[in-house]
């Protein structure tokens, strides 16, 4: 084969490569309003809430902030929960530093964890004395 010709095929290998489309990264951003009424089961608590999340799906790392104000009394726990279908509950699978508004934080997740959350499948919820199971909840939801 002629040197012309080498040089020819491996510029078409190149060029190939390279007009091939790499997979890209993307951030998704989820919402939720948290309320009483998303509670399961439901209380009577006025408080409401929002938490706001950004998921790259490159890197797998999930970034949130939630407030939220009106409790009946001091927050004492609060947590993302999955997997879960609205109207029902879920076991803890990420519990946040400090219950303390506003809540930020972020942390590199599995894989399968990435699935429920995308899915629609893990919700927020703020937990208080009176109300042990959670006062106040959202599901977080692609935006």
């Amino acid at each position: 084969m002629s040197r012309a010709l080498v040089h020819l095929a491996l510029f078409a290998v190149v060029t190939s490569a390279v007009a091939v489309p790499l997979a890209h990264a993307e951030t998704i951003v989820l919402k939720s309003e948290l309320s009483a009424a998303n509670s399961v089961p439901p209380n009577a608590s006025p408080a409401s809430g929002t938490a706001e999340a950004s998921f790259d799906t490159a890197t797998r790392t999930l970034s949130w902030t939630i407030n939220f104000s009106g409790l009946s009394g001091p927050p004492i726990g609060a947590h993302f929960h999955g997997p879960s279908e609205p109207g029902k509950n879920a076991g803890i699978v990420l519990p946040f530093k400090s219950p303390q508004p506003p809540i930020t934080g972020s942390l590199v997740i599995s894989e399968a964890q990435a699935a429920d959350l995308l899915a629609g499948k893990w919700y927020a919820n703020i937990h208080t004395q009176a109300n042990p199971g959670g006062e106040i909840r959202g599901q977080m939801t692609k935006q």
